[in-house]
């Protein structure tokens, strides 16, 4: 559905955005993370026709982004939510909305279909006749998301959805756009919230001016860390340790207070051979445990050791 090849942006001496050829399938969550000035934004903006790329190829579900009749159909079935809003603050909610429904030329029975169902959604309808101005910083960012969807695209550009947004409100949008992906949208993610886009992100991939990876969560977590299981004892001793480290399976031992942990290869298949082998040498067991990174630790990771161009 997003394809690019080479894709590159300079403005004057400055590259923003480097080589990047990536791949997004239809119906996937795919978030970009990258530090300030990595150029992701700079990225959804080339994506979405709004700016010219310096060189490289873009396609969005087969439509060229340098052919001038492509990109106008482009237009039509792309959703974007930028950093500023940019709403209308003397319009109400309903009539921002309804504005751009008619720009999209969405009829009127759809247009009212469709702003009742993104209001209700995120929890606005009751105060769709209010003025914008009116509305928090978090309220407008809802209001911004919906105006993204309210033509029904087939891909939407969110940069940082979640930005201003209190805890509820966040895991509203987080719902929604799994909702989306059900309906089998294309959704481009933009965002700082790390725990956020290991929840709901198929792949992520890591920028920082150059692409760095490309990955599901998980898949990275595994590349760059073994699993780790944590047993914790009633006691610790050294028989107990060593009877651990006997197992050819085990790669590595570690032992904290009364906790034994090890390196595994296959936590399912490995962790009752570690257990049953404490037991014997006479060990009690209080629970065992999984290790798990973050994806805040395979970002920081992969960041780190990456020089910036």
């Amino acid at each position: 559905m997003i394809e690019t090849k080479g894709l590159t942006r300079h403005f004057g001496e400055t590259v923003a955005v480097e080589d990047l050829t990536v791949h997004v399938k239809k119906g996937e969550v795919f978030g970009f993370l990258g530090p300030n000035g990595a150029g992701k934004t700079t990225t959804i903006r080339m994506l979405c026709c709004l700016i010219s790329k310096t060189k490289g190829e873009a396609y969005i579900d087969g439509l060229n982004t340098s052919d001038e009749k492509d990109a106008l159909k482009i237009r039509q079935i792309v959703g974007l939510l930028p950093e500023a809003t940019g709403l209308y603050e003397r319009l109400s909610a309903y009539r921002n909305l309804d504005f751009y429904c008619k720009l999209y030329g969405l009829p009127k029975r759809r247009r009212e279909e469709n702003i009742e169902r993104f209001l209700r959604m995120l929890n606005l309808w009751e105060r769709r006749k209010e003025p914008v101005a009116k509305f928090s910083k978090g309220m407008r960012q809802k209001i911004a998301i919906a105006r993204a969807l309210i033509h029904d695209p087939k891909v939407v550009f969110l940069d940082e959805p979640t930005a201003s947004l209190d805890p509820e409100a966040s895991k509203t949008v987080r719902d929604f756009i799994l909702n989306l992906k059900k309906e089998k949208c294309t959704i481009f993610l933009n965002t700082h919230n790390l725990d956020e886009a290991d929840r709901i992100c198929d792949r992520i991939g890591i920028i920082n001016t150059k692409l760095i990876t490309v990955d599901s969560p998980n898949a990275l977590k595994r590349k760059l860390w073994k699993p780790r299981t944590a047993i914790h004892l009633e006691r610790l001793n050294s028989n107990l340790v060593a009877s651990v480290e006997k197992l050819s399976t085990v790669k590595k031992v570690e032992t904290s207070k009364n906790t034994i942990i090890c390196e595994v290869e296959n936590p399912e298949k490995e962790n009752p051979i570690i257990v049953e082998a404490i037991v014997k040498a006479g060990g009690k067991i209080q629970y065992v445990t999984s290790l798990y990174r973050s994806l805040e630790d395979v970002y920081l990771k992969l960041v780190k050791e990456t020089p910036e161009s």
